[in-house]
């Protein structure tokens, strides 16, 4: 990006947050009734419980008519004393219902009849409280009565509206605005979440209330799968994350994130040359003739990836090369679902996976059932669509975009923000390779040299300790890490949380 781009980005930004937090502190303070009204008595099919949950809608454009919604999962035990963890889900245009919620971090699973729920024993709000935010408009439940909005929209819209939703959730819950805050998310959240920690830095220079920003934390391989299977879904992570206004503390943990286009690109053929997906001839004909920097590749280039994905793959998951694919009733294989890769636009063909390899499938049913919604405060609007777990209209439309976020982390590092970043060693997407080239290049000092962490005395990845940066891979993970390795996962989050190097035994 030319200087004089860099500049406009900048001022951009800061004019966006001058505009949001001008229109922010309009808003009226929470009350007890608005909260109450959030409620969730108990969703169909759910085991008794002892936390507390909300959810519903905060407009973030009273003009228009466009409202975001969440879902407030409280913690276990002694809500008061633990942080709010905020996740976003990336594509853009996937649903942290959908995954965050319901096959990550959340406190429930959705049974196979979608009949139901079962209880997640790792999940994330046995330490802390979670909101899973659905961003931006056209993503899951949320929504704009200005039907335009979903085929024009962006980076700078939804970091408006995403702030907008914060400032109002904010004031709806009040007990929550001088919490520990930690935004954790995957996928295009590993560009909303660096974005996010530079526009607060940028509004601590000017503000008398400064947040109290310490660190976050990124998982390099991110998904958004796509329900309808003949539409490509561009996974070309963006930037501008929400600007949260009156915490005192404030941390950051993204999952999975496509961080710059040569690295990811470069990182992911030679995790597919090295993992015996591709021939030594393939792989040498693609580092020979395609431009990793390009965001749109050579028709030259582009016929090797379709003969590398097509010809030399199989039929196989690319987001965890080893998982089951999700068959149909009657054994059949379900349609593969193509989608683009995040660094470049060439098909990528997905089939569910997971430990249960048809969660998406029994998440579409069960969040398009009238009781659920209900009990939701969802789809209050009766949106013309039904609900889905990526939203293809948005993802074919989304217009603007990143090619490296690695400038945002050099700012951050020399800011002394404490910075997390891992990756799923099984995803052939957004490859560990990807991971390792990036990182490479903010040639940091390494502080604790690389070792294997455990978690129930087996290993659970592989770290490395730099100055400002905590690297760790998850064995056997894929794109979600906390779905195809919950355990870990969660032992990674609580380390993030103390400050703590992962285990060594």
């Amino acid at each position: 990006m030319a200087m004089a781009e860099k500049q406009i980005f900048v001022s951009t930004v800061f004019v966006l947050l001058l505009v949001v937090f001008s229109s922010a502190s309009h808003h009226h303070a929470g009350n007890e009734e608005d909260e109450e009204a959030d409620r969730i008595s108990s969703l169909p099919g759910q085991p008794n419980v002892s936390f507390q949950q909300f959810s519903g809608y905060v407009t973030v454009n009273k003009v228009v008519g466009r409202a975001l919604f969440y879902w407030l999962t409280e913690a276990v035990h002694d809500p008061l004393s633990k942080p709010l963890v905020v996740w976003l889900n990336g594509g853009p245009g996937c649903s942290s219902v959908a995954y965050g919620a319901s096959e990550e971090i959340g406190p429930f699973r959705i049974n196979k009849t979608a009949s139901g729920l079962y209880l997640n024993k790792f999940s994330w709000n046995s330490v802390a409280n979670l909101l899973f935010l659905e961003t931006p408009a056209g993503v899951g439940f949320s929504y704009s009565n200005r039907s335009s909005d979903l085929f024009d929209t962006g980076d700078i819209r939804t970091a408006t509206d995403s702030l907008e939703f914060l400032v109002g959730w904010m004031n709806r819950f009040p007990r929550y605005k001088n919490r520990e805050v930690y935004l954790t998310g995957e996928s295009y959240a590993g560009h909303y979440v660096p974005q996010l920690a530079r526009a607060i830095i940028m509004y601590n220079k000017r503000s008398k209330h400064p947040i109290n920003l310490k660190g976050f934390m990124v998982n390099f391989l991110s998904p958004c799968y796509l329900i309808d299977p003949f539409t490509y879904i561009l996974l070309c992570f963006q930037l501008c994350v929400p600007f949260i206004r009156q915490l005192e503390m404030l941390h950051l943990q993204v999952g999975n994130a496509v961080t710059d286009n040569y690295y990811d690109n470069l990182g992911t053929v030679t995790y597919w040359w090295s993992h015996a997906m591709i021939s030594d001839k393939t792989f040498q004909q693609l580092v020979n003739t395609c431009d990793f920097r390009r965001q749109k590749e050579s028709d030259e280039c582009e016929s090797l990836y379709s003969y590398a994905m097509d010809q030399e793959f199989g039929n196989i998951d690319q987001y965890n090369i080893y998982s089951p694919p999700c068959n149909n009733s009657d054994g059949s294989t379900s349609t593969r679902h193509s989608i683009r890769l995040p660094h470049h636009p060439h098909k990528v063909f997905r089939k569910l996976s997971g430990y249960d390899p048809c969660t998406e499938k029994h998440a579409e049913i069960y969040y398009n059932r009238p009781d659920v919604q209900k009990e939701l405060h969802a789809n209050v609007t009766k949106i013309p669509y039904k609900w889905t777990a990526c939203s293809e209209v948005l993802n074919r439309n989304w217009n603007d975009t990143d090619v490296s976020v690695l400038p945002i982390y050099r700012e951050m590092l020399a800011s002394g923000l404490r910075i997390w970043v891992f990756s799923g060693d099984v995803d052939s997407v957004v490859p560990v390779t990807a991971t390792r080239y990036s990182l490479a290049e903010l040639k940091l000092a390494t502080k604790i040299p690389w070792y294997p962490w455990y978690v129930k005395k087996q290993v659970g990845g592989w770290t490395e300790v730099y100055e400002g940066l905590t690297f760790a891979t998850v064995r056997g993970a894929g794109h979600e890490v906390p779905l195809f390795k919950p355990r870990a996962a969660l032992q990674l989050f609580k380390s993030f949380l103390k400050g703590d190097p992962l285990p060594k035994s």
